[in-house]
């Protein structure tokens, strides 16, 4: 302990006595340790916003659109349109195994009319699943229910900005309202959403109803569609790990349906959130690896500045060293000192540049943030990663100049001028 307390000591004073040069050696390493800090803090915070906003859109969900073959199947010709039916959804439902929720999609753009105001708004027929696993929060009233869909009910849930221009501060649950003039009760507002990603217009804007009174009262009009038409299809996988095997059933299923080979990537149309995230994560962590690169840079000439500055010491204290050495330090004794003095410059520094890291993570996390940007998030990885970076460096900086201290010569040392 008193040994310890020597070396601070000796530490400080050595810092005291040449100030500016030890401010700018401890500012070159508290900068590099927090830029390693923000750095990996800012591929994290992406990859935490981007995932953030694929949960507003929904929760691990695939989309399927309907697409054209580019290969011939059997007697089936290449370039046929595949239009997509509700009994594709309920074949869905029946034959794989390892899709955990289906839901058809019947989306179309219509008037709605409220005693106070009208607005076109995407009136969309869904399963009561739907609701759920595309992260719809409620901000009064309730969410479509089984009973709804299966009794046909004309029940509708509105979007926040369909809310608005219906209704304004006026009560909306409970009212009813005019799609086309057919009227419908509203159960439920949905909560706003911030959301800037979308396939089919935001949540915010959309009326959804029980998908067989959508089917029944608004189908799409147009001759060469199918019986059972729908936009779209959304699954969810029964567990992230079983991802590909329930893709791979879907397009199995569908491609006995309509005629067309699995395999033929033009038949289907996919938005795989679950693969976007991997993507996505991939692309920034690529880019947290260049960030963390560039930042270890600026941390090693920091640690060279800390190497400069003990062999400035070095010199310096050349006659102390040769004293100490008279009186029979070893040299074991001598490395040690000078070994430790160096660690203890570049780790209080780097405490200092992790100081600052964290202050800025918390100031950013106080502001008011865009979309796809989670903030500067610092997790017990990012802080062991920047803690054992740090030790390197300490180690780097201080064993040449403490061996060089260490083999001066007793005799020599004392005449050194």
């Amino acid at each position: 302990m008193r040994y310890v307390r020597e070396i601070a000591a000796q530490t400080l004073g050595n810092l005291r006595a040449h100030k500016l040069r030890s401010i700018l050696t401890m500012f070159g390493i508290a900068w590099g340790i927090a830029s390693v800090v923000l750095m990996i803090a800012i591929g994290d915070g992406f990859k935490i916003g981007y995932r953030d906003q694929l949960r507003v859109l929904g929760t691990d969900i695939v989309i399927i659109w309907g697409g054209r073959t580019a290969a011939q199947a059997g007697d089936q010709r290449a370039g046929r349109n595949i239009w997509l039916t509700s009994d594709d959804a309920q074949a869905i439902k029946e034959e794989c195994y390892l899709v955990r929720h289906v839901t058809p999609e019947l989306s179309r753009q219509i008037e709605a009319k409220s005693p106070y105001n009208a607005g076109v708004f995407s009136v969309t027929g869904v399963m009561p699943v739907y609701q759920e696993i595309r992260s719809m929060k409620l901000s009064g009233g309730r969410l479509i229910n089984d009973t709804d869909e299966s009794e046909g009910r004309r029940v509708c849930v509105i979007g926040s900005d369909v809310r608005k221009q219906l209704f304004a501060d006026r009560q909306a649950i409970g009212a009813e309202i005019r799609i086309r003039d057919v009227p419908f009760t509203i159960i439920g507002t949905l909560e706003e959403k911030k959301q800037n990603n979308a396939y089919n217009g935001l949540d915010g804007n959309k009326i959804l109803v029980p998908y067989a009174v959508m089917a029944k009262q608004f189908p799409d009009p147009r001759p060469f569609l199918p019986p059972r038409y729908v936009n779209n299809i959304i699954i969810v996988p029964a567990a992230a790990e079983q991802h590909d095997g329930a893709v791979k059933q879907v397009k199995s299923v569908l491609g006995r349906f309509h005629g067309f080979d699995p395999r033929d990537e033009g038949a289907l149309w996919i938005w795989d959130t679950i693969e976007t995230v991997k993507l996505v994560s991939r692309i920034f962590e690529s880019m947290q690896m260049f960030l963390g690169f560039v930042a270890v840079v600026t941390l090693s000439l920091g640690g060279i500045g800390v190497m400069n500055i003990m062999l400035v010491s070095v010199a310096e204290r050349t006659r102390e060293i040769g004293l100490k050495k008279a009186l029979g330090a070893t040299r074991r004794r001598i490395l040690l000192d000078f070994f430790l003095e160096s660690l203890g410059v570049t780790m209080v520094s780097g405490v200092i540049g992790l100081a600052c890291a964290w202050g800025a993570s918390a100031a950013v996390g106080s502001l008011p943030l865009p979309p796809y940007v989670g903030g500067l998030p610092i997790t017990r990885l990012t802080a062991l990663i920047a803690f054992g970076t740090l030790v390197a460096v300490g180690i780097f900086s201080g064993v040449y100049p403490a061996q060089r201290a260490s083999r001066l010569s007793p005799v020599e040392a004392l005449r050194y001028e």
